[in-house]
């Protein structure tokens, strides 16, 4: 079995600091010099090479420091509290250039107009981001009841709006009466303004061209879906929603499908996301923290990600080994994906039984991604 990673499992464990070709240049960096300027600093004493170059540039080299001494040490995730008119792809670009990687990618797309939990992987972590697909996702919103948008919320233009006096006649009740065919299991035709392909392209590309999209209905769960508070106003009502639901489900979708249950039309006016699986908004850290900080941290490492999401299985350190190359263990009778994590605390892989074999699903921790350490090179 091949590991899951771009490398060849038998290549060698990564090599030390100086080890490499053009390491000579990185050791340097972390040892005093004289400044080249000798008539214009003389018989000043040199300084650090990280004091001689911009901010940006120190940061950078201290980073990759970082990652050949622990190659893993800065893999993981980042949940990010978006705010608000910024694009998930934004968020990601922004990420990159604060932890100077181009390793980095999210779980789950937010629209502008939305804030909240955003999951983002760094490094190794971008790997683990498909084993999040399927988490369930809460959100916080506010449907306003009696104007329909192009786009089913506050970004696009009112395309159609109801006789005011039958806006005025809805209360809570009538209200989450409705809702209650969105309760449950259903089918629901997105938001045709959405990141969704249609021959490879998105389906707002292809309507801001001109061109007609037909989205097919899918299959979702709302598992949650609580009311409260209408508030009526000029030809309009405001409901504030709690929702709980499956991947794939389309906050927008429901406010516009609720209004048109009711025969008044809909859209979104406010949309907040507070968790996505295992992780929530007490997670989440303000982007604008991570921007500004020299050493921006992630929110959980790679190990604290398999062990968060999933439950554990423990294995001997030699076990932890043969899942790092790629090897298959002996079956113990567990039941479903486990995060196979050794007495020293590494979550190496995640596991599943599959006939008489206990084989890995996800590599974590990689043997050319482990830092040497001992005569087995653990880390």
């Amino acid at each position: 079995m091949r590991i899951e990673d771009d490398h060849d499992a038998r290549q060698a464990p990564a090599a030390g600091l100086g080890d490499r070709p053009g390491d000579e240049v990185l050791v340097a960096a972390v040892q005093p010099v004289e400044h080249p300027d000798r008539h214009h600093r003389a018989g000043q004493p040199g300084g650090n090479l990280c004091q001689s170059v911009p901010n940006i540039h120190a940061a950078i080299l201290r980073h990759r420091l970082g990652r050949m001494l622990d190659p893993l040490g800065t893999s993981g995730l980042v949940v990010v509290d978006k705010p608000k008119w910024l694009t998930s792809h934004d968020v990601v670009a922004r990420l990159r250039k604060a932890f100077h990687t181009r390793s980095v990618g999210h779980a789950g797309t937010l629209d502008p107009m939305a804030t909240g939990v955003l999951v983002v992987g760094v490094e190794r972590g971008t790997k683990f981001l498909a084993h999040l697909v399927a988490a369930t996702k809460s959100y916080t919103a506010t449907i306003r009841l009696g104007v329909s948008t192009e786009t089913d919320d506050t970004e696009g233009e009112p395309i159609a709006a109801a006789d005011p006096a039958d806006v005025a006649a809805l209360d809570l009740a009538a209200v989450d009466a409705a809702a209650e065919e969105f309760r449950g299991t259903f089918d629901q035709v997105p938001a045709k303004y959405s990141a969704l392909k249609i021959g490879g392209r998105s389906a707002h590309e292809l309507l801001r061209r001109g061109r007609e999209v037909d989205l097919p209905a899918r299959r979702v769960t709302i598992s949650r879906l609580e009311l409260s508070d209408a508030r009526p106003g000029d030809g309009v009502v405001d409901v504030d929603a709690e929702v709980s639901c499956s991947t794939g489900t389309y906050i927008r979708a429901l406010a516009r499908d609720l209004g048109n249950r009711l025969g008044v039309g809909g859209h979104l006016t406010a949309l907040r996301r507070t968790s996505v699986g295992a992780f929530g908004l007490d997670d989440a850290i303000p982007l604008a923290e991570l921007e500004e900080a020299e050493r921006p941290r992630l929110s959980l490492s790679i190990d604290e990600a398999l062990t968060r999401c999933y439950p554990t299985l423990e294995i001997t350190e030699e076990e932890g080994d043969m899942l790092a190359t790629g090897k298959w263990l002996e079956p113990r009778g567990v039941k479903g994906t486990r995060a196979a994590v050794t007495p020293s605390g590494r979550a190496v892989a995640l596991v599943k039984e599959s006939g008489k074999r206990l084989a890995s699903t996800f590599v974590a921790r990689p043997v050319t991604l482990m830092k040497p350490s001992g005569k087995n090179g653990r880390k």
